[in-house]
């Protein structure tokens, strides 16, 4: 089996599934159903697939992967909290590599943002006036030109419910607040030079 170029994204819905092995969704899902490929199932009802089933499916069937280089150059940061932003852009700013960082601090301007800026990630918050965080991560993957952003959340009320929520609407990560930085890049997939913590709200 042959990967082309690296990811660090580790869990996969049935579409990535379908465009990494290049075939249909539908093929994928017979696949789940006969218990071929090995699926994780969201609270909301929805398959997801780990890196490492489906390196092992494609393993055992010499199928390749085709892993697009999903490198951060561009992150758009979400949260009403305009201090955490404002440290959240340096910290990304003063990191090695050419990154762009935006920020919005409510889901509407976030949703424009999304569409104008095309963030390789968006760092999200959960609890906002207006459109919540988990608004903002269904509406980016429920629209097929958005639904590949990555998604990391961020919130101070961490309970088992807003996280199982969250990754079920397709967040890959929930980060608690006060945000540890090195927490935070690791889930990126960038090497943390430091270990400061940003409290924020």
């Amino acid at each position: 089996m042959a990967i082309k170029k690296g990811s660090r994204k580790d869990i996969f819905a049935p579409q990535e599934v379908a465009d990494l092995l290049l075939v249909s969704p539908v093929t994928v899902r017979q696949w789940a159903n006969k218990g071929d490929l090995k699926a994780l199932v969201t609270p909301g009802g929805h398959r997801r697939f780990t890196r490492r089933e489906v390196e092992n499916f494609a393993r055992q069937r010499g199928l390749t992967l085709h892993i697009p280089d999903d490198r951060v150059r561009r992150v758009l940061v979400v949260d009403d909290d305009r201090q955490l932003s404002g440290y959240l852009v340096e910290l990304f700013d003063s990191l090695p590599g050419e990154m762009e960082v935006e920020t919005a601090d409510n889901g509407f301007d976030a949703g424009r943002k999304v569409l104008a800026f095309r963030p390789d990630l968006v760092l999200l918050d959960l609890m906002m006036p207006g459109l919540d965080g988990f608004e903002v991560c269904r509406r980016i993957r429920e629209d097929p030109s958005t639904r590949d952003i990555r998604i990391i959340a961020m919130t101070g009320y961490p309970s088992p419910g807003n996280i199982e929520r969250i990754i079920g609407a397709g967040a890959e990560a929930c980060l608690a607040k006060p945000i540890d930085t090195r927490a935070l890049l690791e889930a990126i997939g960038l090497e943390p030079e430091a270990t400061p913590t940003f409290s924020g709200r």
